[in-house]
């Protein structure tokens, strides 16, 4: 299954060749993935030691906030739209 993948601008930061792009997946961890095969290190910014979503990353899924944060297993599907956000935070 094809789904697009956005991503914030912030993300450029730490991925200055960043842009949308159409990745092969049928859950959000097969998605992560394919982007790592992208982006080498895009699997570090996105999850932690554990395989789990990192604290100040969130994922969108056709405009919702995914479900499984710990094991990704929310299914992706040809034409799904995915945003991958850095949460902001300051002081």
């Amino acid at each position: 299954m094809m789904a697009k993948v956005n991503f914030t601008y912030a993300l450029k930061r730490f991925f200055p060749d960043l842009k949308a792009l159409e990745i092969e997946a049928s859950d959000v961890r097969e998605l992560v993935s394919g982007l790592e095969t992208q982006y080498p290190g895009m699997r570090n910014y996105i999850l932690d030691d554990q395989g789990r979503l990192r604290e100040h990353v969130n994922i969108f899924l056709n405009g919702d906030l995914i479900s499984d944060k710990t094991s990704l297993t929310d299914p992706v599907t040809t034409g799904d739209e995915v945003y991958i956000m850095q949460a902001l935070s300051g002081g």
